[in-house]
């Protein structure tokens, strides 16, 4: 392969697996920082709404979020009730946040490579418009929350909730939790989601214009 056309083909895998990584790890931010749904428990009245005490709210998110993110953890939801179509869509969100996680690892082992053969000189990474690989991907990340979020108030939260299920459990209907059986889902009300959905976006668009900004400055100091 021709240096220019192998330069410019990683050049792309860099831009992408930058994107990747922003992407990933904004998705990440409220599935891995327990925290975020702790304050919420007040926040947003669970105890009040349920009659059931911070405790046991607290222990049947943890005993669900370590099922999905950590490997030898059996399901369950702490004292509350679940079903069998409960469980079996909860299998279904550990398949996705497993894919999330492993795609920002698979992404940065990328970003890492590409960056350290440009390092050394093996290869030279293409700068189009003279800007950098961090502009660009920063650039990129940046256009699709806004995308995004356009949609999101075009069709409304509760649209884009049903469509987002349909794209992601197609020809499933698990996700639909009746109350009385799956007792989780009183204690992640339709709030939750939508700040989770905003912690994203915000980080997401926080980090894209940090590399736009650092690139930028990096770019006038070198004249």
């Amino acid at each position: 392969m021709p240096k220019k056309v192998l330069d410019i083909t990683l050049t792309s895998l860099f831009v992408a697996a930058l994107v990747i990584m922003i992407m990933t790890f904004s998705i990440g931010l409220p599935i891995y920082c327990r925290f975020f749904y702790y304050i919420q428990i007040k926040t947003l009245g669970m105890e009040e709404a349920t009659g059931w005490s911070y405790e046991t709210i607290k222990a049947a998110y943890d005993d669900v979020l370590n099922y999905l993110t950590l490997p030898g953890f059996e399901f369950g939801t702490g004292e509350l009730k679940w079903s069998e179509s409960g469980m079996s869509h909860f299998a279904d969100c550990k398949v996705l946040f497993n894919l999330n996680l492993f795609g920002f690892i698979g992404a940065a082992v990328v970003a890492v490579v590409i960056g350290l053969l440009a390092r050394f000189g093996k290869v030279t990474l293409a700068r189009p418009f003279g800007m950098s690989c961090a502009f660009l991907a920063g650039v990129i990340a940046l256009a699709l929350p806004v995308i995004v979020a356009a949609l999101v108030l075009i069709v409304g939260f509760d649209n884009a909730f049903v469509a987002f299920h349909s794209v992601f459990f197609p020809g499933k209907s698990n996700w639909i939790f009746d109350p009385s059986e799956d007792e989780i889902i009183r204690v992640m009300p339709e709030e939750f989601f939508m700040n989770c959905a905003i912690i994203i976006a915000v980080g997401w668009i926080v980090i894209s214009a940090a590399m736009i900004v650092v690139s930028l400055v990096a770019k006038r100091r070198r004249g």
